[in-house]
């Protein structure tokens, strides 16, 4: 049985980027959902005994989307922090972006477009392959890195819920927002792993 992530940051810690209600509703309400979901599909399927990112890769209908979801969402909520307007990458993840995509402001630029431009509903990611490239995708609805065998490293979620209730339908103003959430840390972390 899979449960519901705790979150590494207290609800009100990311205002005024992320709203305490939206955290509340984001964490307690829709991930919530995925995590009971997940876990009344999952008797009789196979894949009670896998790891989640196995499930990801193999599932497909319900258990693919709701599996995703679980991923996708602890991988976001794992990897924010208290707002930090100077906040920039660090370590190794500060020197494969410098080196990949000529600054990390060229790297902000590119990824910032994917997470704008996609259409509908879905996560913007940073993964890296096997020999340590990055690169930007973007993956509609429930879909995840993993799926085209590359290691997720970073994501912004661009699903309404996300931001609806701070922003509204101003997508492109809570991306430029979200910068200053990014735990550089973490996602150095995963980088190395």
């Amino acid at each position: 049985m899979y449960q519901l992530i705790d979150l590494p940051f207290r609800e009100n810690e990311l205002e005024p980027v992320i709203s305490a209600e939206t955290i509340a509703l984001h964490h307690g309400k829709h991930l919530a959902t995925y995590v009971n979901n997940l876990n009344n599909l999952l008797p009789g399927s196979g894949f009670e005994e896998l790891p989640l990112e196995e499930i990801v890769k193999k599932a497909t209908g319900g258990i693919f989307n709701n599996a995703g979801q679980i991923l996708n969402h602890n991988l976001y909520f794992e990897q924010l922090q208290a707002p930090n307007d100077d906040n920039r990458p660090v370590g190794e993840i500060a020197k494969a972006i410098d080196e990949q995509f000529g600054s990390f402001d060229a790297f902000k630029e590119k990824f910032t477009a994917a997470a704008v431009t996609l259409f509908g509903s879905g996560w913007a990611w940073l993964a890296s392959d096997v020999d340590g490239k990055l690169h930007i995708l973007q993956e509609p609805n429930a879909g995840n890195p993993v799926t085209k065998e590359l290691k997720p490293l970073m994501t912004f979620d661009v699903w309404e819920h996300a931001y609806y209730v701070d922003y509204r339908n101003r997508r492109p103003e809570h991306i430029a927002a979200m910068w200053k959430l990014v735990n550089w840390q973490e996602i150095d972390r995963r980088y190395k792993l």
